[in-house]
């Protein structure tokens, strides 16, 4: 009997074992901005517990590297992930004693491509069993209740970046809100304006190509230019309108940080809503016509209706997008998690980095999991098999 090897597991396979053999698995470091003394997994954690990791590693790579069924890969990858996540936080206890207040234990570079390899594998299986929507969703709560859960259970409480948070704990969920709603309320304001300007342009076709252009341009602008040339016209604002410095109107600051989000946002939307609207199939518009509908109830019940799925798509490009670019209003003073990210930069405190950077990914993460799943609750049923 033929053994049958799966493509995509020889290359997973292939950074197990490099992350779990050969990279270093967790980085000692006397303070936080020393250089570290990087630890194999044998190193890092006491004998059985090494040996214990190694042999979980090893009988994932066999499932991984066979054609074996979906649900046992998936088990697999769900198992080593949560076995990564246990060990790295017995790492940092036993590298570093409670009572040594300045030393710091970092995930290395092997504990990276090993919770990479492992994701990857749970996307490719999650992928391969083609869950529902709502599963999908349900598989993301899962996993952030998961590590919500070893969190609140002090295990990763000796890692440098959670010693990083426990100072910065009021300031942290601060930065948080501020970062979330510049990604948010920008989306809204770009929804509000873009979902009627791209009907405007689909109706009247000699605007569309002056206003895509236009958006197009301010797309081209690096978003510390954009940032720095709305803080003249923005701090003028505050000076000489009346009341504009009250609402939160500055030259620095959040003010400039949305607007040039809010810009950002707008070409996906409005393009976006141009392409759905132009994709309605001409029959169901004159159907439409036939039964004696008016424009603006072909508009809301047939057109925007079809549209959607293609509108929600240009809405979760601005998300993501808006929740990556929030990071970089930290410059201006318009906080979020840059503020952790140039911190850290400043003061070569790359666990100070990673407060920032991780939360940043996880909500982008987040984010494109809901949407899509959003998205392809609005597919038509008729449709899927096609797009899936």
């Amino acid at each position: 009997m033929s053994i049958r090897f799966d493509k995509l597991g020889v290359v997973i396979a292939l950074l197990v074992a490099y992350g779990a053999l050969a990279a270093p698995f967790a980085t000692f470091r006397a303070n936080r901005i020393v250089p570290g003394d990087a630890k194999t997994i044998l190193e890092a954690l006491p004998a059985g517990a090494g040996a214990a990791l190694l042999g979980v590693m090893v009988a994932a790579t066999v499932v991984i590297l066979l054609k074996t069924p979906t649900f046992l890969r998936l088990a697999a990858a769900a198992a080593s992930l949560v076995a990564i996540a246990l060990f790295i936080g017995m790492a940092a206890t036993h590298l570093a004693p409670p009572e040594n207040a300045y030393a710091r234990v970092s995930p290395a570079s092997g504990f990276w491509i090993l919770l990479f390899a492992f994701a990857l594998l749970a996307a490719d299986s999650i992928t391969r069993l083609k869950p529902r929507p709502v599963v999908r969703v349900l598989l993301l709560l899962v996993t952030l209740g998961g590590a919500a859960v070893i969190l609140m259970s002090g295990l990763w409480d000796g890692l440098s970046i959670l010693k990083e948070y426990a100072g910065r704990a009021d300031v942290f969920w601060l930065e948080a809100g501020r970062h979330v709603t510049l990604a948010l309320g920008s989306l809204a304001a770009s929804v509000i304006v873009g979902l009627p300007l791209g009907i405007l342009c689909h109706r009247v076709e000699p605007l569309r190509d002056g206003v895509l252009n236009t958006l197009n341009l301010i797309q081209t602008i690096p978003s510390i230019a954009l940032f720095g040339i709305l803080i003249a016209p923005l701090g003028w604002i505050a000076v000489n309108v009346p009341g504009a410095a009250a609402i939160g109107i500055r030259g620095i600051g959040a003010a400039p940080a949305f607007v040039a989000l809010f810009l950002y946002s707008l070409l996906p939307v409005v393009a976006n809503t141009v392409v759905g609207l132009a994709g309605v199939p001409r029959e169901a518009n004159e159907a439409a016509r036939g039964i004696g509908m008016t424009d603006r109830q072909r508009l809301f019940g047939i057109e925007l209706p079809l549209a959607m799925p293609v509108i929600l798509t240009g809405i979760r490009i601005v998300l993501v997008q808006n929740i990556g670019l929030a990071t970089i209003a930290a410059l201006i003073g318009g906080g979020g998690f840059g503020v952790f990210v140039f911190q850290g930069i400043g003061q070569t405190a790359m666990d100070l980095v990673l407060l920032g950077a991780v939360p940043t990914v996880v909500l982008a993460f987040a984010a494109a999991i809901v949407l899509d799943s959003l998205i392809e609750m609005n597919v038509p049923r008729r449709e899927r098999g096609r797009t899936a």
